[in-house]
Formats: structure tokens, sequence, C-alpha cells
């Protein structure tokens, strides 16, 4: 700022001069600038490219969990394929094999053929000494 003394010898403000902007110089220095910000928003959109396809919604992290996740129910699957295939063949026995429907019978029903007698034992846990003290 500018400062004038009035006959008083008080300070007076002088109207600030605008500054003036710096010209480039050559177009060197234009082609330059330039460049420095084509590198820069460039290098910007590599960064948000990568981190997309590292971390985005198809990005490698996402690819990694939908192979566990994969593996997981295909484990699942050939799991109920197995069982299934067990129970088939249950089914099977049991339409054609009257020893095993038998069997059964008596294993999940208790079942049991007239004059036969059934017992049931049963495991007593031993009693604990209460007394008292």
């Amino acid at each position: 700022m500018n400062r004038d003394l009035s006959d008083d010898n008080e300070p007076v403000l002088a109207a600030a001069e605008p500054r003036a902007r710096r010209r480039l110089q050559s177009a060197h220095e234009t082609r330059e600038r330039r460049r420095r910000v084509l590198t820069w928003c460039l290098s910007f959109g590599i960064f948000v490219l990568f981190v997309n396809a590292l971390v985005g919604e198809n990005g490698y992290l996402a690819t990694l969990k939908a192979e566990r996740e994969k593996a997981t129910l295909e484990a699942i699957v050939a799991k109920v394929r197995h069982e299934n295939r067990k129970l088939q063949q249950d089914a099977r026995r049991l339409e054609s094999d009257p020893a095993m429907l038998e069997e059964t019978a008596r294993r999940d029903f208790g079942l049991i053929r007239p004059g036969e007698t059934l017992v049931i034992i049963r495991d007593v846990k031993p009693a604990t000494d209460r007394r008292p003290q």
C-alpha cells in the first residue's frame, strides 16, 4: 500500500494499484505448463482406475471373495448330492429288501414281532453325595 502524508501528518491511504498478471514469457513455458497439468490429470485418472480395479464393485478383492464363496457353495452342493444319492439307495433298498424294511421299522419306530419281548436298558447316572456340611 502506498501511504502519503497529509498536511496534518496523518497517513492517507492511496488507491492500491492492481497487480499486473504475470504473462508467460514464451510458447515453451505455455507448453510446459500444459504438459504438467495434463501429466497431473492423467496421473490422477490412472490412480482412480487402479483403486477401482483393486477395491471396486468388480475389482480384485471382490473377485477373490466371490471365488471363496463359490468354493464353499460347491462343497455344500457336493455334500447334498452325496446325501441325496445315499437316500435314494436307502429308498430303493426299503422298496426291494424286506429285511431292510423290518430293520428300519424296528430301529425307527420301536416295533416288535408278536411274541417278542422288548427290553429297554437305560444308563443310570451315579447319584452324587449331597450331605449337608
